[in-house]
Parts: C-alpha cells; structure tokens; sequence
C-alpha cells in the first residue's frame, strides 16, 4: 500500500510539474512604440514568436508590406504579418531565457537575443551585435 501511495504521488507531481518561467513568457506582447504584436509559443523545447498584428500592415499604396530589407534577396517578398520575429529561446534561469535570436525587419539583420520577464506583463528582450546591445521593453496583450 505504502509502494503505491509513493508511485501515485510521484505520478501526480510529474504531471503537474511544468516550467513556470517558460509559461508565462507565453502570449502576444506589445513590442517596444506599439507598433506590432508578438505571438510568444513553444517551438519543441524553445521559444519562438511571430508578428501577428502591425499597426500599419499597408504601404501608401495599400499592399501588404513585406521584409523588403531582408539580407537575402530571395525572402524579400515576404509578408511581415506572419514573420517568425524571434527564435532559439531556452530557459535560463526562473525569469529568463537566453541563445535565442531577434530578426529586425527595418534593417533586414539577426541579432543574438535574450529576454528577461521582470513583471507578469514586461518582458525587457534585448538583442546584441558583438558586444553592442539594445533593450526593448515589450508588455503583454494576452
């Protein structure tokens, strides 16, 4: 009887066990001016996200806009509605995930990227080139 109390409380905390800081970077996120939504998920075992709202989705013209930037000539025409924006994020730490990169569609780069959750609704993501660093400070939509 003893055995199984111990077998069920132990299956019953592995079910319940889950990576806390993992979840709650999960969301949409308001980027830095307001001027996109970020969809925050799981991808395997990491994080990634992807522009889901801009709040100029159209050129003067009334297209789509596109990564026009883009160092590779080839993705060129993609849509920035839809565009993975971050990837690679692992877990480091309760509160902060780290070896992930940030792509940055006005100037058509990849950045190494970090990103900190310092209140329920503020995630700081920085990017680095080298050792040159910017920090954005997104607040979560949902």
């Amino acid at each position: 009887m003893r055995i199984q109390f111990t077998f069920f409380s132990l299956l019953i905390a592995l079910l319940f066990m889950t990576s806390p800081a993992r979840a709650d970077a999960i969301g949409v996120w308001s980027t830095d001016e307001g001027k996109s939504h970020v969809k925050i998920e799981p991808c395997g075992d990491k994080l990634c996200g992807k522009i889901i709202w801009l709040k100029e989705p159209k050129t003067e013209k009334g297209i789509d806009k596109t990564d026009k930037r883009n160092e590779d000539a080839a993705l060129r025409g993609r849509k920035i509605v839809g565009l993975e924006l971050i990837s690679g994020f692992v877990p480091d730490g309760p509160n902060e995930w780290d070896d992930g990169n940030i792509y940055n569609p006005q100037d058509g780069k990849t950045y190494s990227s970090s990103m900190t959750l310092v209140k329920p609704d503020t995630l700081e993501v920085k990017g680095c080139l080298l050792m040159f660093c910017k920090t954005q400070t997104w607040t979560k939509v949902q």
